[in-house]
């Protein structure tokens, strides 16, 4: 029998999800930031603030950020210390955008590019300060091969820190959210990029995502101490932290 996950609401074979994946992004990647602030009003820049922020990045630090793609989250780092950041993204084309947003904004000095999936990750154990991934775990096919990675590649006192989409906590909240979701975002998606498929896949893959406390003891299963979560705009999205001890 075929295993098989989640692909949206979709059910597909295991071992086609990250193509599937991988085309999603490859679809929007020029139009991913413009997106971004539509979809959410602008609020994705105050939560990957409040992450960075969190996370409080110190000179020489070594920071790997999965999932990174245009560098958004890796832009804000190296503004407030003078760190270095790899962008590990296992799209080719979102690493492009981001490497190509560097240039245009002159960040060349401490951030470097590179494809690499989040369930594999081709460094060594023990080489992290710190591992962030903002809005990319939900889209990896085995979320615990992506949490045990992270725990094996940074070193011990590391910090794993992850922004990602959530369960809205206030039922009357949950349903504008969900109606909003559900008609405007893929139609904001059609307009803008001239598809709606892979929006509509994002709002279906948010709901597949696992609630705050199930995510939470996900991370504490992968090795990970001190532990806790923050919710931003009534649990919209979720801030996950924990400790390499």
């Amino acid at each position: 029998m075929t295993n098989t996950t989640h692909f949206g609401f979709r059910k597909v074979a295991t071992e086609e999800k990250e193509t599937l994946v991988r085309g999603v992004f490859n679809n929007v990647a020029s139009r991913y930031d413009i997106m971004n602030d539509l979809m959410s009003g602008g609020l994705h820049r105050i939560w990957k603030n409040d992450m960075v922020r969190w996370l409080a990045p110190r000179d020489g630090m070594k920071i790997l950020d999965v999932a990174g793609g245009t560098g958004d989250i890796a832009f804000r780092m190296l503004k407030r210390a003078d760190c270095e950041v790899t962008v590990c993204d296992i799209n080719e084309q979102m690493v492009i955008e981001g490497r190509d947003r560097s240039i245009d904004q002159n960040i060349t000095r401490g951030v470097s590019w590179m494809c690499g999936n989040a369930e594999a990750i081709p460094f060594a154990d023990n080489t992290w300060d710190a591992y962030t991934i903002a809005f990319g775990i939900r889209n990896v096919t085995h979320i615990d091969k992506a949490l045990a990675e992270a725990f094996r590649v940074l070193k011990p006192g590391g910090r794993f820190m992850c922004l990602e989409f959530s369960q809205v906590q206030p039922e009357w909240m949950r349903k504008v959210y969900d109606t909003y979701s559900f008609n405007v975002i893929p139609r904001i998606g059609q307009m803008v990029t001239g598809d709606g498929d892979p929006y509509q896949y994002l709002v279906e893959s948010i709901r597949q995502f696992p609630q705050q406390d199930v995510f939470a003891d996900m991370i504490k299963q992968a090795g990970f101490d001190n532990v806790q979560y923050r919710n931003l705009t009534y649990g919209t999205v979720a801030i996950h932290s924990g400790r390499k001890f």
